[in-house]
């Protein structure tokens, strides 16, 4: 098997592929259209600023390429933001290939930026078996709102927000499994096993 990670400048891809390989699966990074349609399963990562990451994915022509994806696709962090339809940080207009909005942490009393491991919370389903009530590491300033139709995984950071997330073939996890331990390990062989 060959997962494409789409490499579109925005972060964290070599240390999805390292976790990969300690999987011992098969990965590539990718911007190439073909590639990425073509690929098995397609991992979507990032980090880092909604609206700078969807003018770069514009420019590579990937938008379209996301949104008609039929095999299973993991976002990861920024990644899993990008696939709703909009983002607060910098009033973003992002893929939409999950209805929401991704919204900015206003807490006076936390941190705007969560750094480290949270508890998450799930629902029974194949990304997430084996995985509940355990810690995952987040870097997030932004968070999906809490939706029974497509979040399958929660955290509490002040507020409950999506954890993880769920819509036909697309998944998301806002935290960073690569770097989120065993646990972390367990939900991508999860994802490898779909």
């Amino acid at each position: 098997m060959k997962i494409a990670i789409i490499d579109y400048g925005a972060g964290n891809v070599k240390s999805v592929q390292n976790a990969l390989n300690r999987l011992g699966v098969e990965s590539f990074l990718t911007d190439n259209p073909e590639e990425i349609k073509t690929a098995e399963k397609v991992v979507f990562p990032g980090v880092g600023h909604a609206k700078a990451a969807m003018e770069i994915l514009e420019q590579k022509q990937l938008v379209e390429v996301i949104q008609n994806l039929t095999q299973p696709v993991l976002g990861i962090c920024l990644g899993m933001q990008l696939l709703f339809d909009k983002s607060e940080e910098g009033n973003t207009k992002c893929i939409g290939v999950i209805n929401g909005e991704v919204k900015p942490f206003t807490s006076k009393e936390l941190k705007t930026t969560q750094i480290g491991w949270n508890k998450l919370f799930t629902n029974e389903n194949e990304l997430l078996a084996g995985v509940s009530d355990d810690y995952v590491y987040y870097v997030n300033s932004y968070y999906v709102p809490y939706n029974k139709a497509y979040t399958i995984g929660w955290t509490n950071y002040g507020i409950k927000f999506s954890g993880s997330v769920k819509k036909d073939n697309y998944y998301g996890c806002q935290f960073h499994p690569e770097k989120s331990g065993s646990i972390g390990e367990r939900i991508l062989k999860n994802f490898v096993e779909l």
